[in-house]
C-alpha cells in the first residue's frame, strides 16, 4: 500500500476513534443526568420521610444595616385599618388641638398626614421612619381619650386613680385642647363591646415596650398609650390576635429601632431564626420587649456590626 493510501486509512481511523469517544461521552452525560435526577428524587423522598435532613440556606450576614431593612423597612409597614372619622373625633373631643398639631408638624412632609385629622381616611395606616413621630402622638391621643376598661379597671384607673396626672402618658400630653386628666377614658371614639374590651385587655397585657417594664395594659407612657389605641382600633375592626401582635411589633420597631434590630440579631445568631420567622407575640413579651428583658439580652450579645445608638422619648 502506498503512502497516500496509508495516510487516508490513518485519518479514517482517527476520525472513527473520535466519533466513538464522542458517542461514549454523550451516553455517559445522559446517564449521569438521569442518575442525578434519580438521586434528587430519592433525596426529596428521603427528606419527606425524615431519613435525610436538608441543608438550610445560609442566613444573610447580620450587620446593622441588613437587619434594619428587615426590621424597619424603608417602604414602611401598612395596617389596612379604616381610619374613617377617628381623627376628626379626636379634634372634636379636645384630645387633639388642631392648631397645636399644625404648629408642631409644620414641615411640609406632614401635610398629607394632617389630613388624617380633617378628612375621612380609609386607605390604611403606613408607619415608616419619617412619620413614626406623628403616629406615636396621634395614637397616644386615641389611647388616652378612648373609653376603656384598661384605663378604668386596670392598674392606672384603680391603684393610681389619685395620681393620674403624674404619669408620662398624662402629664406629657400637651397637644390637646383639654387637660389630659380630663381627657382620660372620656369619649367613645370607638364603639367597643364588652367582649371586645376583654380582648383589648388580654392582648394589651402581653405587649411590652423597652422604655419600661410595664405592659400596654399599664400605659403609663406615650408608647404604651399609643399601642393601646392601635389595639383598640384593630380589635374593633375584627383583626385577629396574630395580626394585632404583628402590627404592634412593627410600630414598636419604628419607635425603638435599636432595640428590635438588636433582637433580630439575637434571634438570627442565637436561635437561627430570621426576623420574618419570629413569633410577634413572643418578641413583645416581657422576656424580650420589657426594659429589663431587653437589657439582659443586650448584655449577653454586646454590639452588632455597624451598630448605631438611638433612643426614643416618652414626651410629645
Amino acid at each position: 500500500m502506498d503512502s497516500k493510501n496509508k495516510s487516508k486509512v490513518n485519518r479514517s481511523g482517527v476520525v472513527g476513534v473520535l466519533l466513538f469517544a464522542g458517542l461514549v461521552m454523550m451516553v455517559l452525560t445522559v446517564w449521569a443526568d438521569m442518575f442525578e435526577v434519580r438521586l434528587k428524587g430519592e433525596s426529596r423522598l428521603l427528606t419527606r420521610i425524615g431519613l435525610i435532613t436538608p441543608t438550610p440556606a445560609p442566613l444573610p450576614e447580620p450587620t446593622y444595616d441588613n437587619l434594619a431593612e428587615l426590621v424597619v423597612p424603608t417602604e414602611g409597614y401598612t395596617v389596612p385599618i379604616k381610619w374613617g372619622q377617628v381623627g376628626q373625633r379626636l379634634v372634636e373631643t379636645g384630645a387633639i388641638d388642631l392648631a397645636k398639631y399644625e404648629e408642631n408638624y409644620g414641615d411640609p412632609k406632614y401635610d398629607e398626614l394632617l389630613r388624617y385629622l380633617t378628612e375621612n381616611k380609609d386607605d390604611g395606616i403606613t408607619i415608616d421612619k419619617n412619620n413614626a413621630y406623628f403616629w406615636v402622638n396621634t395614637l397616644w391621643a386615641l389611647g388616652l381619650v378612648q373609653a376603656s376598661d384598661v384605663l378604668d379597671k386596670g392598674i392606672m384607673g384603680t391603684e393610681y386613680r389619685k395620681d393620674l396626672g403624674n404619669f408620662a402618658s398624662t402629664a406629657g400630653w400637651t397637644l390637646g385642647s383639654k387637660q389630659a386628666v380630663d381627657l382620660y377614658s372620656s369619649a367613645r371614639i370607638i364603639d367597643l363591646s364588652d367582649e371586645e374590651q376583654e380582648m383589648v385587655a388580654k392582648i394589651s397585657g402581653g405587649i411590652y415596650r423597652p422604655c419600661c417594664g410595664n405592659p400596654t395594659s399599664f400605659p403609663d407612657c406615650n408608647h404604651g398609650m399609643a399601642i393601646l389605641g392601635l389595639v383598640e382600633l384593630m380589635v374593633d375592626q375584627g383583626f385577629s390576635e396574630e395580626e394585632i401582635y404583628e402590627a404592634a411589633l412593627a410600630f414598636n420597631s419604628y419607635w425603638f429601632e435599636q432595640t428590635y434590630v438588636d433582637l433580630a440579631y439575637h434571634f438570627q445568631t442565637k436561635e437561627d431564626k430570621l426576623w420574618a420567622d419570629v413569633d410577634a407575640a413572643e418578641v413583645l413579651s416581657a422576656k424580650y420587649s420589657s426594659a429589663p428583658g431587653y437589657q439582659q439580652i443586650k448584655q449577653e450579645m454586646g454590639n452588632i456590626p455597624g451598630s448605631k445608638s438611638s433612643g426614643s422619648s416618652c414626651g410629645a
